[in-house]
């Protein structure tokens, strides 16, 4: 079954949904996840991006969205132009990803404050993204819900305690992955809501003993 989005697409400005819209909405997670404006990023670029990406404006779209513009925004034409007089220094590498999609982009920001953000996603056609990897850890994100992210020590009733206090303030969970390096170390949880948390849920969150890092980002539009 389609929404009306899959079959019409996003309103956006370029040519093509996969290599402009989906691109936007790739930065603008980066820069979610950031969540600070960025200084320096580096992006890696895979398959068609690579290939056909400059001629769709890909390399555009993606700085306009590290910069937190949405897809519609005129001043995607200008992104480039636009990053350096905000001192922003960006650059773009072509790389092969084994098995990866063929839109898909590797994406490194560093922000005011020196914190980092890494991020691997894809645009999956219609304007749709599919982030598949954050800071090193497998994930799996479209954007579409508002997310709660912990990182904690990999623990028995890390999760519990933490689903606790969602269930506390009635936020409903839609979708729900941990993702571990090994065992006992460090892992992320990642949880798509069907609302924003507020401010006093993540700081529940992060009052949890085993949790070293707990913070929201919004959805994608």
């Amino acid at each position: 079954m389609h929404g009306v989005f899959d079959i019409i697409g996003p309103v956006m400005i370029g040519p093509s949904s996969s290599h402009t819209a989906g691109a936007v909405r790739l930065g603008r997670m980066a820069f979610k996840i950031l969540g600070e404006p960025a200084v320096k990023a580096e992006i890696s670029l895979s398959g068609s991006f690579a290939k056909t990406g400059r001629g769709h404006g890909t390399d555009k779209a993606l700085i306009a969205g590290i910069m937190g513009f949405l897809p519609d925004d005129e001043r995607i034409r200008n992104a480039l132009e636009i990053a350096k007089r905000h001192g922003l220094d960006y650059s773009f590498e072509s790389v092969n990803i084994r098995d990866a999609h063929p839109n898909t982009a590797k994406i490194y920001l560093i922000g005011v404050t020196g914190r980092t953000a890494k991020l691997i996603g894809a645009s999956i056609g219609g304007g749709n993204i599919r982030v598949t990897n954050i800071d090193g850890y497998d994930v799996d994100i479209t954007g579409q819900y508002p997310v709660l992210v912990t990182i904690h020590r990999d623990r028995p009733g890390v999760i519990t305690q933490v689903t606790s206090i969602l269930a506390k303030y009635e936020v409903n969970i839609a979708f729900m992955h941990v993702s571990r390096q090994s065992r006992g170390e460090t892992a992320m949880m990642i949880m798509e809501l069907d609302e924003t948390p507020t401010d006093e849920v993540v700081e529940a969150c992060q009052e949890v003993y085993e949790v070293r890092k707990a913070f929201s980002i919004p959805a994608v539009l």
